[in-house]
């Protein structure tokens, strides 16, 4: 190697690493790795985080190595053990408040849910509960974070109704790490986690609030468009393929007599008073192409069930990620068996039922002797 070529390489790597701990490096990084399918743009890119927040360029930070049982670190040179450890650094809490510490004190609520309820000893609120208690790991997807002391969920090697590997979801599964143009940064159509598995279905179409919003209120909550429930069909195909024991409609009209009992129904008991203008229950969401992120308005016929109606996508205090106790038959009956986080009523009545009843009204003849 020649004296000039071997200056030029010091001098590049000089840059490099000073240029780890500025704000412009991350430009230096992409100029090299902003090609190809790994290619790295969009949110992450030079915005609200830079290269060096997640990867090291050798094992090691801060003086001390990185993943001490490999000398040449990890795969991807990140700081943390796997990339759900690294998310998690800056999204477990104030930014985004993914992954609270104490799962009976869970952070407000802004949409998909909270890890911390993985943690859980039990949920089951069903009759008998506290004697066939339900683990955490029927929260919700269980990410593998060892930092967060969460591992593959203990029971299901697959996602249920499909073929992706337990031992290997992450944050990374759904959400694109280093940006893209989608809904939540969420993965679209193609291979996801450095080609382990292939999505056929492109990001739903949304609009989500900012992830410093408060929690969702009726004037303020995601509007979700269209695709959500084929985008879930990515890693759980077979709950939707037909001749299943799915049998809950998804991605279609929910017709003109559900939407009237979702717009007239205001809880147990006033299961006929509500309003059109008025009816948007966030607890219970839908999915349609007109609703905008402020809107109070309920559905119309052509306004569509999906995933997301009735569960969380990251986790909840109730089996099935649900966004209500599915096993329970009263609303304030949910933590009662199980003394795990009760969730919120969104009804004043004690007695409110299910919030299966806000499409379906099946508590309509309640208060009749």
């Amino acid at each position: 190697m020649n004296v000039l070529l071997r200056l030029r390489l010091v001098v590049l790597c000089t840059l490099l690493s000073c240029c780890f701990f500025s704000v412009v490096h991350a430009d230096v990084c992409t100029g090299c790795h902003a090609q190809g399918r790994e290619g790295v743009y969009g949110v992450h890119r030079n915005g609200v985080a830079n290269c060096n927040m997640c990867h090291v360029m050798h094992n090691s930070q801060d003086g001390t190595i990185v993943d001490p049982t490999s000398p040449g670190g990890n795969q991807w040179l990140l700081v943390r053990d796997t990339p759900s450890d690294v998310c998690l650094m800056c999204h477990a809490g104030v930014m985004g408040n993914v992954f609270g510490n104490d799962p009976m004190n869970p952070p407000r609520e802004v949409g998909g849910g909270n890890f911390c309820f993985l943690l859980e000893d039990n949920l089951n609120d069903g009759y008998g509960g506290a004697m066939n208690p339900i683990p955490g790991d029927d929260a919700g997807h269980n990410i593998v974070a060892p930092s967060f002391n969460v591992g593959a969920d203990a029971t299901l090697t697959t996602a249920p109704g499909g073929t992706f590997p337990s031992a290997h979801l992450g944050c990374t599964s759904c959400h694109d790490p280093h940006g893209n143009q989608n809904f939540r940064m969420l993965n679209g159509v193609g291979w996801v986690q450095n080609d382990l598995y292939e999505f056929a279905n492109p990001a739903p179409d949304a609009y989500g609030l900012s992830i410093y919003h408060g929690q969702e209120r009726a004037n303020r909550h995601t509007a979700y468009y269209e695709g959500v429930s084929a985008w879930c069909g990515n890693c759980h195909p077979d709950i939707h393929a037909a001749g299943t024991n799915h049998v809950h409609i998804t991605n279609e009209p929910i017709g003109q007599d559900v939407a009237s009992y979702y717009n007239a129904y205001d809880g147990t008991l006033d299961i006929l008073g509500g309003d059109q203008t008025s009816a948007y229950l966030p607890a219970v969401p839908f999915e349609d192409p007109t609703i905008q992120y402020t809107s109070t308005s309920g559905p119309t016929g052509a306004s569509k069930v999906m995933c997301l109606t009735c569960h969380r996508a990251h986790a909840s205090s109730a089996p099935n990620s649900g966004r209500w106790d599915f096993n329970v038959t009263h609303v304030n009956d949910d933590g009662q068996a199980s003394g795990s986080y009760a969730i919120p009523n969104p009804y004043a009545d004690p007695a409110q039922r299910s919030l299966c009843n806000k499409c379906h009204r099946k508590d309509e003849f309640d208060a009749v002797p």
